[in-house]
């Protein structure tokens, strides 16, 4: 619905919900034309407000991508390029930890993840936080300081002997619900401020553990399978020496660590030379089970996004909070023959929902198909409070294409997407990915493999051109804006104040 002149122009100081999923990827919204999921909640903020088709993050890890959006900086020019590291740096500042200097009262829920939380709980950094609920993982990996695992021994419970059974943890005591009740806590607080809550929920991520009341929701043998050809296994073999959390397997042979899913006998496979394979899946491992179990942790997620809704509605809250709903990276889920993440940079890993609603003030039922960055979500917030935001940011606002003050259809010309040596064992693989509107260019640095997409032609990134003579010359021009673009990202140090 279009908004008058002084509705767009009117400076805004509105609540913040704040959910970030963990490892969702883009296509999982029912509103956005997934028709195996269930997200009717979801669906009902991309019908109230803006959904952004084309949002990438900046790095497809957890920590490099998490440190980014706060900051609205490159991982690399925030120095924090993968997980496990021992701190965070205190400067750039979070964009959290701004707004509470402005008077927001700022709510984490959930995971953080800026910092190493192997053998203890993160240490935190001046985050801005007042309430501070905190789970990393769902595990009881944690003897003090683990707020979730506190929570469900105060139920009667203990954590780490729900998730030995198949079933897996119950509805009532899973992570997603907690998230939802501390977030609906939070929202109830009185307090004369406006608001953030950080809700940081640990699902849809690996190990695939939904309740068993949600898994039995979708069958596999209804999923429609995961982006692969043959000609897959050849690609992950020539990038064997390129960091990722699994190596390249046809759908029915995954390698996922440890699923707590249920072996059952029997997974055979129906030769297929189609785009998604046409294997039955009845397999722990295999991709189909796996896309439903990945199916059933969204539509918990979405469950719990519907009660923390009617809270806002119950308390008259609705018309005064913005929504944002996004994750911090994707997951291959069987997509061209990989499973978890690592350094590759298919559409399924690095592109993610990003939802913003704000009824009255953003526009409603609007898909941009924009090319953003997760970085651009800092700036945006800053924005919405009215406050300045710093040069240093490289985040660009989003707040003009939200309340229909631009066109749509452009927000940048392309989209980066680092890998630093990123992951929890690092082996010195670095990569740069530059996404244009049409095409995708993803350089091994220091291998000579590399990938080349047309995305216009070849949207399922099958067809690499990388060898192809007829594209050299393209590939030479993508190169030189992507070294460009890598140098003018990074971070030129301390502020200058004089000519010496």
């Amino acid at each position: 619905m279009p908004m008058d002149d002084e509705q767009k122009n009117e400076t805004l100081r509105p609540n913040i919900l704040w959910i970030c999923t963990d490892q969702q990827r883009y296509d999982t919204v029912g509103a956005l034309g997934n028709q195996y999921v269930s997200t009717p909640n979801i669906n009902r903020l991309v019908e109230e407000g803006v959904a952004f088709t084309h949002a990438y993050c900046q790095s497809p890890i957890c920590t490099p991508s998490r440190g980014s959006f706060l900051t609205g900086m490159y991982p690399s020019a925030v120095h924090v390029n993968g997980n496990g590291n021992e701190y965070f740096p205190d400067n750039p500042p979070l964009v959290t930890r701004l707004l509470a200097a402005a008077g927001y009262d700022c709510g984490l829920i959930g995971k953080l993840h800026l910092a190493s939380a192997y053998g203890r709980i993160e240490p935190r950094v001046n985050d801005g936080y007042r309430y501070w609920q905190y789970s990393h993982a769902p595990r009881d990996d944690w003897e003090q300081g683990h707020d979730y695992a506190d929570w469900v021994r105060s139920k009667g419970h203990i954590l780490g002997e729900l998730t030995k059974s198949v079933e897996g943890v119950p509805a009532e005591l899973h992570q997603t619900t907690w998230c939802a009740e501390k977030t609906i806590e939070f929202i109830r607080q009185e307090r004369n401020v406006p608001w953030l809550a950080s809700v940081n929920i640990y699902d849809p991520h690996p190990p695939f553990n939904p309740p068993k009341t949600y898994r039995d929701m979708f069958d596999p043998a209804d999923m429609p399978g995961p982006l692969f050809r043959e000609s897959d296994l050849e690609q992950q073999r020539k990038l064997e020496a390129v960091d990722f959390q699994s190596k390249g397997r046809s759908p029915e042979e995954l390698d996922i660590r440890a699923p707590i899913l249920p072996q059952s006998p029997g997974a055979t496979e129906v030769a297929s030379g189609s785009i998604r394979s046409g294997f039955r899946a009845t397999g722990g491992r295999d991709a189909k089970t796996l896309q439903a179990a990945y199916y059933a942790m969204i539509k918990l997620i979405d469950d719990a996004l519907g009660r923390i809704l009617e809270t806002l509605e119950e308390t008259g809250q609705r018309e005064q909070t913005v929504i944002i709903f996004t994750s911090d990276h994707g997951e291959t889920l069987g997509d061209h023959g990989l499973i978890q993440k690592g350094c590759r940079f298919y559409e399924g890993l690095v592109r993610v929902p990003l939802i913003f609603s704000l009824p009255g003030h953003f526009e409603q039922g609007l898909r941009s198909d924009a090319l953003v960055g997760l970085l651009d979500k800092a700036p945006t917030l800053l924005d919405l409070a009215g406050l300045e935001i710093p040069d240093r940011m490289q985040g660009m606002s989003l707040l003009p294409i939200l309340k229909g003050e631009v066109s749509p259809t452009h927000h940048r010309d392309f989209v980066r997407c680092e890998f630093y040596d990123a992951l929890d064992q690092p082996d010195g693989t670095f990569a740069t990915m530059y996404r244009d509107r049409r095409y995708k260019l993803i350089m091994y640095h220091g291998h000579t493999h590399g990938e080349l997409y047309d995305l216009a032609a070849d949207p399922e990134e099958f067809e690499n051109l990388w060898d192809a003579s007829s594209a050299q010359s393209l590939k030479l021009e993508l190169m030189k804006r992507s070294y460009d673009a890598s140098m003018l990202a990074m971070d030129r140090g301390p502020q200058r104040i004089g000519p010496m």
